[in-house]
């Protein structure tokens, strides 16, 4: 059968982590005689019934002694390398025609070339990147498959310009140059506005040309055109045939010859030696990377001593809504428990900034965004209690009017967060209410208004000592409520050891606050349950008469 042609002469994009310098193409270089040209036409509009002519055919091209081996040439290039045309192999060869450096080393390489026998390529050629060499009619390509296509300024400077790695070297004065131009001109975005990204290119060329006139411009045709840029992308044009069929290149000359030709990707492959090689070697260049970074970030931080757990934490007021009057501001302050202390220049105190406040729907709220921070330390003595407390904030909503008269707008408490990270939380507060008229008025007008002697009072007082604590008469009412934002970070030495860290866990966090003191009285009831069926289930599994004798006599419960 008819060998067919492949007709997708597009681009092919891969991209490779491998050195450029690797790739190689094989390309297979072969004219179509005239007689088997016609063989394959002829094949190609009879079919089957066309097996008589074609076996008449090809015995006439036996006898008439036409050898088609003598048109083909096989070729495997690499990336950048040189193969001279005959054109180029007459040029350089008289040292009068070289005038820059590259012409002069190539007048070398074929010098080197004569002393050995000659080129070895006839008619498979390259261009390398060096060369003064454009392929005009890729440029000249449209971009739609509209026959009234005209191209843009854009275009028309994209084809023409020439995408290749060049060695820019610093210009003289470029401090006194200006680098941003604060008012470009119409003609300037126009001209500047053109992608020029680094890009090596290769053409591999074919010289189809009769026998004994090679060497001539009109005969040379692109074969194979590779662009690699600094990204690791390769561009074919056209892609590699593999089990495709080959290219097909005909000839408007006199005589209507035809090409054919493959592209066959040949790069040798990596071996596994050479490839668990190549990984130690990455291996051990990220791990001295890593040593590089650590020796300059540096070792020497500023640690807790020993049994101490340190917490940092960064918080935000972030608003105040729903209050009565306007210009708000809160006064706040930290409460350590038992076991805890912090560093003797460290405020534990607040006030935020007045502010008014905006509407937003039916709320009122007042934006402070006041940010604070403090650091406290919990001490190795809190492991013998049971449920260590963690540190309380109070704080108290104000409101300032025109006659720099302050009211009482709320009291509230939190308990900052067990977990580290980032929490924002909401909490509700209140204030204490006398009844009766004369005391809303005097609020009102004089801005009296009745107050806590002691802002613990909103939670447990610390000074408390007894049992029980009794608000019987003690009248309240719902304020606003006020968002807090906190990053809280722990810090602590026996983070650094994995054991240490499930004990210190287990220890010191796992019991800090309500939550994970009804945390394991779950997790003890789950376990008894557990216990109880696989004990039902064993004794399920035992035979009724060893029940029977292992029963032992029931004990009279004492007083």
């Amino acid at each position: 059968m008819a060998e067919e042609w492949n007709l997708d002469t597009g681009e092919a994009v891969y991209r490779s982590r491998d050195p450029i310098k690797n790739l190689k193409i094989r390309v297979l270089l072969q004219r179509v005689s005239p007689v088997s040209a016609l063989v394959q036409r002829v094949e190609e509009d009879d079919g089957i019934k066309g097996d008589l002519q074609l076996r008449e055919l090809s015995s006439k091209t036996n006898t008439s002694g036409y050898r088609p081996d003598d048109e083909e040439e096989e070729a495997v290039i690499c990336w950048q390398e040189k193969l001279f045309s005959q054109f180029e192999y007459d040029l350089y060869k008289n040292e009068s025609a070289c005038r820059t450096p590259l012409d002069r080393q190539y007048h070398q390489d074929v010098l080197s070339l004569e002393r050995r026998s000659g080129r070895k390529n006839k008619r498979i050629f390259t261009y390398t990147d060096y060369d003064r060499y454009t392929n005009i009619e890729e440029h000249s390509q449209s971009v739609t498959t509209s026959r009234q296509e005209t191209p843009s300024f854009l275009a028309e400077r994209m084809a023409n310009i020439r995408r290749r790695r060049q060695e820019r070297k610093p210009l003289d004065g470029v401090g006194a140059r200006t680098v941003v131009t604060l008012e470009p001109s119409e003609e300037f975005i126009r001209n500047n506005h053109i992608l020029n990204t680094p890009v090596q290119t290769m053409y591999i060329m074919g010289d189809l040309g009769p026998n004994g006139k090679l060497g001539l411009r009109e005969n040379e045709h692109v074969l194979c055109t590779i662009r690699v840029d600094s990204n690791g992308v390769i561009t074919l044009k056209p892609d590699v045939t593999n089990t495709k069929g080959p290219y097909r290149l005909e000839l408007g000359c006199h005589k209507r010859e035809l090409w054919k030709y493959r592209l066959q990707h040949v790069s040798e492959t990596v071996q596994r030696e050479e490839q668990e090689r190549e990984e130690h070697i990455y291996k051990n260049l990220y791990s001295r990377h890593k040593e590089y970074l650590n020796s300059l970030v540096g070792s020497e931080f500023e640690m807790p001593p020993a049994g101490v757990l340190r917490l940092f934490v960064n918080g935000e007021i972030i608003s105040a809504q729903k209050y009565e009057f306007d210009n708000l501001y809160v006064h706040f302050f930290m409460e350590l428990p038992k076991y805890w202390s912090s560093p003797a220049f460290q405020e534990l105190s607040g006030v935020t900034q007045s502010c008014k406040s905006k509407s937003h729907g039916r709320e009122s709220i007042a934006h402070f965004s006041y940010p604070f921070s403090f650091e406290a330390l919990l001490s190795e003595e809190a492991e013998s209690e049971e449920i260590p407390q963690w540190p309380i904030l109070y704080f108290e909503v104000l409101s300032l009017d025109f006659w720099q008269r302050y009211r009482v707008e709320g009291y509230g408490s939190i308990v900052l967060p067990v977990t580290p990270g980032m929490h924002t939380i909401t909490v509700q507060t209140w204030r204490p209410l006398e009844m009766g008229t004369v005391s809303e008025l005097r609020r009102f007008f004089i801005g009296g208004s009745p107050e806590l002697e002691d802002l613990t009072y909103a939670r447990i007082p610390g000074t408390f000592q007894g049992e029980r604590l009794s608000r019987i008469g003690f009248r309240t009412t719902t304020t606003g409520s006020v968002t807090f934002r906190f990053h809280c970070i722990q810090q602590s030495r026996s983070f650094l050891d994995r054991g240490s860290l499930r004990k210190r866990m287990q220890n010191v966090l796992d019991r800090l606050g309500g939550f994970s003191q009804q945390t394991s009285i779950h997790n003890v009831l789950d376990a008894f349950q557990r216990a109880r069926r696989r004990m039902q289930m064993a004794r399920e599994s035992l035979p009724q008469d060893l029940l029977s004798t292992s029963k032992l006599p029931q004990q009279q419960p004492t007083a």
